[in-house]
């Protein structure tokens, strides 16, 4: 089933005009976003106010979900000075916050743990004051590259797991029980960590499956959580099953919050690095 047109309470517009600013910058150092590449809906919103969530290790992904807008070609090897230009970028734009993304790089033998470690240490040095959050990919369940990634000392360290197990087959490559124990194992190497992920609804996903999903990422000890709506970034993608109304995502919030989330961001325009400040306040 394809549904076509979109509700009222999903009306917001991009406007390029407001990312000038904002492009001009990343242009000048080379840099990526996954709001662009993800063609995310709150990308006018976020430039606007001088926010971005920055993609390193290229804009290639080695996997193929179906409901993701990021480039599925051969990635070109990590560029060392990636993280000094991310960092410099952070300086300038004087982010208290910074969420850090990648594509998924199963080509490189630590999957690019590395690099997101080298970042850190190149933020921690230029804007010391700046939290720092990970979005990462699985790592394909490696610790040895969770180790990296927990040492380099971020303030959280997020891992999305999308959907849930019904829905997999839309994250080829991905499995669901990884994913949770790349959060357990993010816990068990520093329990002071906070970890966080995200889901999406709209993708044919029932209640009971979405509860057990909550339920899952508390038993991993995962603290905050993101929910949001599935938009298709095209009709070649997977399609959007159902547009979820404002007050179902109200009620998801007050599920996982019952469930011992310390923080929980639900709504249609959510996405994993929306208002990522507000969390751990």
């Amino acid at each position: 089933m394809t549904i076509s047109r979109r509700p009222p309470w999903l009306q917001k517009k991009v406007s390029p005009a407001l990312h000038l600013e904002m492009e001009r910058l990343l242009e000048g150092l080379n840099l990526n976003t996954v709001c662009r590449e993800a063609h995310c809906p709150n990308i006018s919103e976020c430039y606007a106010c001088k926010r971005a969530t920055f993609l390193i290790l290229g804009t290639s992904c080695t996997r193929l979900c179906s409901f993701c807008n990021v480039a599925k070609k051969r990635p070109l090897p990590p560029d060392p000075g990636e993280p000094a230009r991310v960092a410099r970028a952070v300086e300038i734009l004087g982010l208290a916050h910074v969420v850090i993304t990648s594509p998924t790089r199963d080509d490189l033998a630590d999957g690019g743990a590395a690099l997101y470690g080298a970042t850190v240490r190149e933020i921690r040095s230029a804007s010391p004051s700046t939290g720092i959050e990970l979005l990462v990919p699985d790592f394909l369940g490696r610790r040895e590259s969770l180790e990296t990634v927990v040492a380099s000392g971020p303030d959280i360290i997020g891992h999305n797991v999308e959907t849930v197990p019904r829905l997999y087959a839309i994250r080829a490559g991905a499995d669901y029980r990884r994913s949770l124990q790349v959060l357990g194992m993010v816990g068990e190497l520093d329990p002071d960590m906070a970890t966080k992920s995200g889901i999406m609804l709209g993708m044919g996903e029932r209640e009971e499956e979405v509860r057990d999903v909550l339920e899952d990422l508390r038993s991993v000890g995962c603290r905050y959580l993101s929910i949001g709506q599935y938009l298709a970034p095209s009709r070649a993608h997977y399609p959007v099953q159902e547009y979820v109304p404002p007050e179902t995502f109200d009620r998801y919030r007050e599920l996982a919050l019952s469930l011992g989330f310390l923080h929980v961001e639900s709504g249609p325009y959510v996405r994993s690095s929306y208002l990522a400040e507000r969390y751990g306040q």
